[in-house]
């Protein structure tokens, strides 16, 4: 029941998501086991045109995806242009994890406990991101939407998502660099089990905890004025 459920803010869960899952990709990087799959592009385009920082490369991967969002949904939606402002800051976010991450120790023991804890904030702020009812950053937006729009499985839609962003990684560095960049045995594990981990997650968040958001009203409004206006034309 809902009235058991601990009710949450969504608006709370925002920003420590932008910073928290920014400095998980930093850290699985940094890990030595791979760049995550949903930062792989950006990072294959930083790794060829290294003169853009991979924030920026970021928020620009984001941008494509926010219009291949409009253009499946056929119109301009709010929610999808506050979507790309919250990639936008997860951008500066990830250069800026990026300035000060070389402090922490590098040894084999310690990159093993990088790649756990990147996997399981990455897999746990997409779940909290996915339920928040907030905008959350176009790349963990656009597996969510499409499934919707689609009808496919979240989990499938991920993991084909993750997967693409791989290839398409595969692709940029290994032709323009001569050798494949960036992608570990962390990489392909993730990719192949985080859409799957995300889902695990998610469903114990629901048995616990319901969000509720400004955006939410705003939906719930718009909606009942355009039944209003439907009902006026007849």
């Amino acid at each position: 029941m809902k009235e058991d459920k601990i009710q949450v803010r969504g608006e709370l869960a925002l920003i420590p998501l932008i910073f928290v899952n920014s400095f998980a990709v930093v850290l699985m990087l940094y890990s030595g086991s791979g760049i995550s799959a949903i930062s792989s592009v950006p990072y294959g385009f930083n790794q060829v045109i290294p003169v853009i920082s991979l924030g920026t490369w970021t928020y620009i991967f984001q941008g494509l995806l926010v219009a291949i969002l409009f253009i499946l949904k056929k119109r301009v939606y709010l929610p999808y242009l506050l979507s790309f402002v919250v990639g936008f800051f997860f951008g500066i976010a990830v250069d800026l994890h990026q300035s000060w991450i070389e402090v922490l120790p590098r040894g084999l023991a310690w990159r093993i406990l990088y790649f756990c804890l990147s996997y399981l904030l990455i897999c746990f702020g997409i779940a909290l991101a996915n339920r928040c009812k907030m905008p959350i950053v176009p790349t963990d937006l656009f597996p969510r939407e499409f499934s919707q729009i689609t009808g496919i499985p979240y989990s499938r839609v991920k993991i084909i998502f993750d997967v693409s962003c791989l290839a398409v990684t595969v692709f940029m560095t290994g032709t323009f660099l001569g050798h494949i960049k960036g992608l570990g045995v962390g990489t392909v594990l993730a990719a192949f089990t985080m859409g799957k981990v995300i889902g695990w997650i998610g469903s114990w968040m629901d048995r616990y905890v319901v969000f509720v958001s400004c955006m939410e009203d705003f939906s719930f409004h718009r909606n009942k004025h355009r039944r209003r206006v439907s009902l006026e034309k007849i």
